[in-house]
């Protein structure tokens, strides 16, 4: 069999080499190559997007602290509870406070580049991980299936006939980028996946500095190398994502021991770099906290503190290296997981699926205030009680892309398949980055 038929027939839609690129793992779904030329894209914008997926099921009342109901949440989490003077206070309101583990994103809230939305969640919750991801994902009714992502649709909006066309010159780069070893549900398209993945920051920097994947001395090892070599040459994406990182060659210092804060230092160096893609997502997991979620005797360290400690100096290091690289004005970020845990502590000191959490809005633009108000705690909760929600999460969703990618509500219906609640998320001395 020839070089080329073999690799053809090998390749087909959805099919991923492990090491297209110098070692470095890029996963594409479309119908062809993201290579071909036709058509021009319609859209061009400075303004980007970096999603935060907290995985596990984030425990929002130990991260966002109603002050205001501490009392009863003392009596609903007795063997868990933080020490009310070890809350961090955040300037301009009494009612909240946030884990003492998370002083950077404190700083950040005082700063004024830092929103709180409170008990943000959908009606009819699922709790089951895998199927209220989807639904965070999708956008979509607890009752309701979807085959794309919100992400996917808006982008599609926004760059029709993907992949047929692209990259070209007005849109070069790729269009959303997921940190991680697969690319996001929420960047499915209609027809096609609008995104690429970037496997880990090991390959990341393999790619940049031209460290080529070894392959075994035999007939199939020269055959790998051959794939290896052909890929790169048509990869060209892979290319412009290695002259994006080669232009930054400085950054702010990051914190050692933490996923999140590798995956967002990549984000921010391609960000700088120039490239135009429009949205990021990056991950942590560990937050499916039934047990051990605090250390006894000291309740504001544990399991659940290092997370938040991972989560606010991450964001933090982040927000710092995009104003230091003069690209900060263009970044709005936000977290989500895909729900909270109960009122009520369980006895293995720790939490069960619940519903409601609050959310981050972060960046320079970002509304700098907390929206909604304390989820309110009974006197008495039982097992089953959870935060109801006080913002649906595709509100949140909707607010971003209309007051920061400036789609219109028609385009917007398009996406979110129906309307929601408008909400302040970002300062309205914002510049609006029309997609027309």
């Amino acid at each position: 069999m020839k070089r080329r038929d073999f690799i053809k027939r090998s390749a087909p839609a959805g099919i991923v080499f492990p090491a297209l690129i110098n070692g470095f793992t890029f996963k594409a779904y479309s119908e062809s190559p993201l290579a071909s030329a036709l058509t021009q894209a319609s859209t061009e914008t400075d303004h980007v997007l970096v999603i935060v997926q907290l995985n596990g099921g984030n425990d929002g009342l130990n991260m966002v602290i109603p002050l205001d109901q501490y009392d009863n949440l003392a009596n609903a989490r007795s063997n868990i509870i933080l020490p009310k003077n070890k809350i961090l206070k955040l300037n301009g309101t009494s009612f909240t406070g946030l884990h003492p583990s998370m002083p950077g994103l404190q700083k950040l809230f005082n700063d004024e580049k830092l929103q709180i939305i409170q008990s943000v969640g959908y009606p009819q919750p699922n709790f089951s991980h895998f199927r209220a991801t989807d639904i965070w994902m999708t956008a979509s009714d607890s009752n309701q299936t979807l085959n794309s992502g919100w992400a996917g649709r808006y982008l599609n909006e926004e760059y029709s006939n993907f992949p047929v066309g692209y990259p070209n010159n007005v849109m070069p780069d790729p269009l959303a980028i997921q940190i991680g070893s697969f690319v996001s549900p929420a960047m499915q398209g209609p027809a096609v996946n609008m995104g690429m993945a970037i496997s880990d920051p090991v390959n990341f920097y393999n790619l940049i500095n031209g460290i080529q994947g070894t392959a075994p001395n035999t007939r199939g090892g020269k055959e790998l190398t051959y794939i290896r070599q052909i890929a790169q040459q048509t990869q060209q994406y892979g290319t412009v994502i290695k002259n994006a990182a080669a232009k930054v060659n400085k950054q702010l210092t990051y914190p050692t021991g933490n996923t999140l804060a590798d995956q967002l230092k990549i984000v921010a160096r391609l960000i700088a770099g120039g490239l135009k893609t429009r949205i990021y997502m990056v991950s942590i997991g560990g937050f499916d906290t039934h047990a051990l979620q605090v250390n006894t005797n000291a309740t504001e360290t544990g399991n659940h503190a290092n997370l938040l400690q991972k989560v606010s100096e991450g964001i933090k290091a982040f927000v710092d290296d995009l104003k230091f690289l003069n690209s900060e004005k263009r970044v709005i970020g936000m977290t989500f997981s895909e729900f909270g845990r109960r009122i009520k502590s369980n006895s293995s000191g720790g939490t069960d699926h619940g519903a409601a959490a609050p959310l981050f809005i972060f960046g320079h633009y970002a509304q700098n205030d907390v929206t909604g108000s304390s989820p309110v705690i009974p006197i008495t909760t039982g097992t089953s009680d959870n935060i109801p929600m006080q913002f649906d999460f595709r509100s949140v969703y909707a607010s971003i892309l209309k007051q920061w990618f400036c789609v219109p509500d028609s385009t917007l219906e398009n996406v979110m398949l129906k309307n929601f609640q408008s909400m302040n998320v970002i300062k309205k001395t914002a510049p609006c980055m029309s997609s027309s």
